[in-house]
């Protein structure tokens, strides 16, 4: 499956249509602040409960991208793994994700090109059984070696 010591993910031959990998992560306080630090995404609906309470929401909300990042994840360690290049995406925030919800991002294959080396793959991420994140990727899989 793979090979440089772990540096190598699936190859775009080992895919397989419906083959599939998640990750999950339970946000935090912590996960919140260091975001907004990191992308300058200062919104009071995820850092002002006071505001946030105002709002559609009644309480702070984790940053979508947050959530959206933990695709990313799947992507890049998983399913296809070390190696994927990352092309595009395309996501529908569906539901907000609170400070303790446990978000699981769900990366699916849903269609293998093997003349382009690439592969569209189903990314959701969900809370519990409640999808948050609906989406698609189209990413490119490094083709197995010649010997």
């Amino acid at each position: 499956m793979s090979d440089l010591n772990g540096l190598q993910g699936l190859y775009l031959e080992d895919l397989e249509i419906g083959l599939s990998a998640s990750y999950g992560k339970t946000v935090t306080e912590t996960d919140i602040v260091m975001f907004a630090g990191i992308t300058g995404d200062n919104n009071p609906v995820h850092l002002n409960q006071e505001y946030a309470q105002t709002t559609m929401f009644k309480g702070r909300i984790a940053h979508g991208m947050l959530s959206a990042g933990f695709i990313s994840t799947v992507l890049g360690t998983r399913l296809p793994g070390p190696g994927t290049i990352y092309l595009s995406q395309n996501l529908v925030f569906k539901a907000p994700v609170r400070i303790g919800d446990t978000v699981t991002a769900k990366v699916i294959v849903r269609e293998i090109m093997p003349s382009k080396k690439r592969a569209i793959l189903e990314t959701n991420c969900y809370v519990g059984d409640l999808c948050v994140i609906s989406g698609e990727s189209t990413v490119m899989v490094p083709s197995r070696p010649q010997e």
